[in-house]
């Protein structure tokens, strides 16, 4: 039997899991206790800095509700979330990046037809958005759906405010023929902060960061015989690329926005889509070892 003593913490802990335990739980949480008390005994945390955590913490779960989650948000911020994004979608090499799917997502967006405008509040400068979606190999792959959405004009997503924007407004899903090609008609995306009013806000406060994301678009990719691929296009030259408060931005994943002299339509964006065979080997990383200290 192992009394509590400060040298002796995680072995201590660590005796009390049963051995019955599932061994995934106990692997993670075994390495959570080792982490965990190792960062405490290197900062010597003061029992009002602990206090102030455990705080922290609660008013967070507080302000969770059915439309905001904070933890999540809390996990953005910190990177954890792009680094769980990273270990779980390693791709080969030539395949699109993902990133974080985001919190305005909604599933069941309508099918439309190919250069269909997305914009229905009339706001923003115009852009066309083209491109294909490619196998490894470079072949169009016919019937793959592009589903995409992003904020308006004024930096909201239409579920934000659902008495002000028309539903799916800047949203839609796209098939791709023989061709691979998608096009749709939206804007050029804008800027805006993260929810910046909770603990998470006043955190990045504390830290003098800023909550602003770069201007992006969302897209969910899917076809049979693929992995699914969650990402964002960026706007190229953006002020907030090289400090996307959630860490999203990936350099292959910066697009190139053609500014257009005549007609309507203002921008052109033009980006290819490659995904990953189903039965791809993803390639070998030390992502993993890090997380194990």
């Amino acid at each position: 039997m192992k009394y509590f003593t400060e040298k002796d913490s995680v072995e201590t802990v660590l005796a009390r899991t049963s051995v019955a335990a599932d061994e995934r739980l106990q692997e993670v949480t075994a390495a959570l206790v080792r982490h965990l008390h190792a960062f405490a005994k290197e900062v010597s945390l003061t029992e009002a800095e602990w206090g102030a955590a455990v705080s922290f913490l609660t008013k967070t779960g507080q302000i969770c509700s059915d439309e905001r989650q904070e933890f999540i948000l809390l996990s953005d911020v910190l990177g954890l979330s792009m680094l769980v994004d990273a270990i779980n979608h390693r791709r080969p090499a030539g395949a699109t990046e993902s990133t974080v799917f985001g919190p305005f997502h909604v599933a069941g967006a309508p099918v439309r037809s190919m250069g269909d405008d997305i914009c229905l509040d009339g706001k923003g400068e115009s852009c066309r958005f083209t491109g294909r979606v490619l196998n490894l190999d470079g072949t169009p792959i016919e019937g793959a759906c592009v589903d995409v959405w992003s904020d308006n004009a004024d930096g909201f997503y239409d579920v934000q405010q659902p008495n002000v924007q028309p539903k799916w407004n800047n949203r839609g899903r796209f098939i791709t023929g023989p061709d691979g090609r998608y096009e749709f008609l939206g804007i050029k995306p804008t800027s805006y902060p993260i929810p910046d009013d909770g603990p998470v806000g006043q955190l990045l406060t504390q830290l003098g960061r800023h909550p602003y994301r770069p201007a992006h678009v969302h897209f969910l990719i899917t076809a049979s015989g693929h992995e699914r691929l969650v990402t964002h296009t960026f706007a190229e030259e953006d002020q907030y690329l090289a400090s996307d408060a959630v860490f999203g931005v990936k350099e292959s994943l910066v697009a190139s926005y053609e500014r257009l002299e005549a007609g309507a339509t203002q921008w052109h964006c033009e980006f290819d889509f490659v995904l990953t065979p189903s039965n791809a080997v993803p390639p070998l990383s030390t992502s993993s070892t890090h997380i194990r200290g």
